[in-house]
């Protein structure tokens, strides 16, 4: 058995940025009659697995079961291409090894955004999540020295280095690295002013990328905009329970965590998490106005700036204008 396998569909990646259109990619994506999505959409399978030291046909085996049986439908095999989008995968560069072992054709779509607006975005998210729970953005800014060395964090938090904002939002970084290790012509980045002005041409530019026909496509609403919840302990009990795999997590958390994907859930189990969604819905209420102060545009303005320039250049395009202090 060799690698790369023959048989199998193409591989497309949505790696990243959070909050940067990431969900609305792939659900334009997922439309299309020639993409199989994955389920959920963010797996997380290559950065939560170390599959370095596997032969090739470990390597196949291991990732045909783990991954391609558990998180795409039945007829993967018959898709002309899968697609997933994983965020963590940006920051992880490296482990899109055995991505390229076994798709060396696989391509990466990435989405970067002005940091002085994607920061505070994130931090509303997480708040959502239940990974956050300092409501104030500046406060958790200020929080980001102590949560790198461990402290602050809070239990509901799946993993500490989510409130590294200052890591988040150095995108010229993480692209360079991932350019570094998977190949620039493997990857098609799109920029969130193009989404927000233009989605029908940021999506016709995607599929010229994958080499797709378009298929008609007209709706181009935004998916997973900004909310916020009534009570936040609420939204972390839910989302973020004490036990990892308890039921409350959600079915999408459990099957990135279990063990073994789980047989079709009981009827108890299942009117639980009718009442879970319901209290979820319940829970959400129209996102708050993120506010920053100057003085704290100005501080995020210097930490950077050097980095917008990196990632200008690496896109040669001016970026210039992502770094007002005084917001528009």
């Amino acid at each position: 058995m060799s690698v790369p396998p023959t048989d199998w569909p193409r591989l497309a990646v949505i790696v990243g940025a959070p909050r940067c259109g990431t969900t609305s990619l792939a659900d334009y994506l997922a439309r299309h009659p020639a993409v199989t999505f994955s389920r959920p959409k963010e797996p997380h399978y290559f950065a939560i697995h170390d599959l370095d030291g596997l032969d090739d046909e470990q390597l196949r085996a291991t990732v045909e079961g783990g991954y391609l049986g558990r998180y795409f439908p039945d007829h993967w095999r018959s898709a002309e291409w899968l697609a997933e989008g994983s965020v963590s995968y940006l920051y992880g560069p490296e482990k899109m090894a055995a991505i390229l072992r076994l798709w060396p054709d696989a391509r990466f779509i990435i989405g970067v955004r002005d940091p002085l607006k994607l920061i505070p975005s994130l931090h509303q998210r997480y708040l959502v999540t239940g990974d956050e729970d300092v409501a104030d953005f500046a406060e958790a800014w200020r929080l980001v020295p102590e949560r790198a060395a461990g402290r602050h964090i809070p239990r509901s938090c799946l993993d500490p280095r989510l409130l590294r904002y200052d890591m988040a939002g150095r995108l010229g970084d993480a692209v360079e690295a991932f350019f570094a290790a998977v190949g620039r012509a493997r990857c098609h980045v799109v920029v969130h002013d193009d989404l927000v002005r233009d989605p029908p041409q940021v999506y016709a530019d995607l599929l010229a990328f994958l080499g797709l026909p378009h298929d008609g496509r007209t709706d181009f609403k935004p998916k997973r905009e900004a909310a916020g919840t009534r009570w936040p302990w609420l939204q972390r009990l839910l989302k973020r329970p004490p036990v990892a795999t308890s039921v409350l997590a959600g079915e999408k958390f459990r099957t990135r965590v279990a063990a073994k994907p789980k047989k079709p859930a009981p009827p108890p189990v299942r009117a639980l998490m009718r009442v879970r969604k319901r209290l979820l819905k319940w829970n959400r209420t129209p996102s708050p106005e993120i506010r920053v102060s100057r003085p704290l545009r100005q501080e995020l303005h210097d930490a950077f700036a050097a980095d917008v320039a990196k990632l200008g250049g690496l896109l040669g395009r001016d970026l210039s204008h992502w770094l007002a202090v005084d917001p528009a």
